[in-house]
């Protein structure tokens, strides 16, 4: 067996001098050996009928000999075999590939990808069939060859056999060019023109095939759509609104009415150079403004109708007032957080004190907000203007001016714990400065300054009496 292997060795290593003598399409009909010949096809092919690379991978080494030795014996008479069929040229791929696939000589492996794509080269010389085989080589030279794969040989075998196939070029072309062209422009190897002009014309062969070849139709579409996710990391450098549009615009239509397609496709037009009177563009700007207008409006009332809350404070904004109240009532039985809820009783205190004038309700909410939130000043503002608004509603004038110590007297406190509402207490007893009892007053009610005093009315306050100056 080894003497075999050895054999077989010493064969490949010369077999590139025999493909280089076979520049003729030989054929073994005019061969005084020509039953040898048949014999020795017949012989290899029992080895390859039916197999893959990778069975032949598996072969041992005297099966690989035989097969090898017999393929070379008739290929070097008679590359073209009958001259009916490339049988020899492909089988000779086949084991070449093999021989590449198993190799771990640098060099031996670049000898057989050399030899192999000469296979390509002299069955297209014997058999013609152009379009189709040099698409093959170069998907061999991408895929299979890594001496060859992502670079500018690979791209100029692809693009050779898409100028020769035309809108006959197979489906197989386009997804390794979209690779290819992506790696070749972010190295500077080829133009943003030319990616352009290329993709125009594969997208052409393609989308004519989709649309004419019922068998691989399907598979033109496919690859189609491969293609362009290989050119999304380089789209945006190098294509502009037109190229967007035709591949976006379909995804708008199949999905009008979904916001996110509607605004992905929006942004990505005026991200692209799309003038914003276009008709596409107008009409995905209208329809995403109709779709969120919509959308918000549905979360808004879904935000309003979970949180009372939040519902109470619009229905404030809006004037609904006795719906507010409601709604606030509603929270602070729902709501945990004290400091929430002390929020909450103070807007119901608010809207009782300057819309209602319920002011006896309005102070006790305002008292249980202000219990809630230790620290705050607010409450005790409210219940200050409570007082100076009704002090004329408490009878003679004396009573008027008591009730406005209360509220000056609600206004020292907010400030005394709450130096957030300084500025608006010292504001309100500025105002209310001069609205205090006269001194003489108080001399005729035998009151002196410090002395406590009952306001009447609905305030019922015990204050300090102090005059105004």
């Amino acid at each position: 067996m080894k003497v075999l292997l050895r054999i077989s060795i010493a064969t490949m290593l010369i077999s590139s001098l025999a493909i280089a003598a076979n520049a003729q399409c030989g054929t073994w009909n005019d061969k005084p050996n020509k039953d040898d010949l048949e014999g020795a096809h017949s012989i290899y092919r029992q080895y390859l009928k039916d197999k893959q690379v990778s069975d032949i991978e598996q072969m041992d080494a005297e099966n690989f000999g035989i097969a090898f030795e017999n393929w070379k014996k008739v290929y070097d008479a008679s590359p073209a075999a009958d001259g009916q069929r490339a049988t020899h040229y492909v089988d000779g791929r086949t084991l070449y590939m093999a021989m590449h696939n198993k190799t771990t000589d640098a060099a031996k492996r670049k000898e057989y990808a050399d030899l192999i794509l000469k296979l390509y080269d002299e069955q297209m010389q014997c058999y013609k069939n152009e379009a189709f085989l040099l698409g093959r080589k170069a998907f061999d030279m991408f895929y299979y060859l890594p001496d060859y794969g992502v670079s500018k040989e690979s791209y100029q075998a692809f693009k050779k056999a898409i100028d020769v196939g035309g809108k006959n070029s197979e489906y197989l072309v386009l997804d390794p060019m979209g690779k290819l062209m992506t790696y070749l422009f972010q190295e500077k190897e080829i133009t943003k023109e030319e990616v352009e002009k290329m993709t125009e014309l594969l997208t052409e062969i393609a989308e004519h095939n989709e649309k004419n070849n019922k068998q691989y139709g399907a598979y033109y579409a496919q690859s189609l759509a491969a293609m362009e996710n290989s050119l999304a990391p380089i789209a945006d450098a190098v294509f502009d609104c037109e190229y967007f549009k035709k591949k976006l615009l379909p995804e708008f239509k199949a999905n009008p009415d979904d916001l996110e397609v509607v605004k992905y496709v929006y942004s990505k037009l005026r991200g692209q150079g799309c003038d914003s009177t276009d008709v596409a563009v107008v009409e995905l700007r209208t329809k995403y403004e109709t779709l969120a207008a919509e959308i918000n409006a549905r979360l808004e009332a879904e935000l309003r109708q979970n949180n009372p809350g939040y519902d109470a404070s619009l229905l404030q904004k809006e004037g609904k007032y006795a719906e507010a109240v409601a709604r606030y009532r509603e929270a602070i039985d729902k709501e945990t957080d004290n400091d929430k809820k002390a929020q909450f009783y103070y807007s119901v205190a608010y809207i009782q004190t300057w819309q209602f004038s319920q002011y006896s309700s309005a102070r006790e909410n305002a008292r249980k907000a202000a219990s809630l939130k230790s620290g705050w000043g607010k409450p005790y503002i409210l219940i200050g203007d409570m007082y100076a608004r009704t002090s004329r509603d408490c009878g003679d004038d004396w009573n008027t001016r008591l009730a406005i110590l209360a509220a000056i007297e609600k206004y020292a406190y907010a400030k005394s714990i709450d130096s957030d509402v300084s500025s608006d207490a010292n504001e309100r007893i500025g105002r209310y400065a001069d609205a205090k009892p006269a001194r003489e007053e108080g001399f005729m009610r035998k009151v002196n300054p410090g002395d406590t005093a009952t306001v009447g009315c609905w305030i019922g306050e015990t204050v300090r009496v102090s005059f105004k100056n």
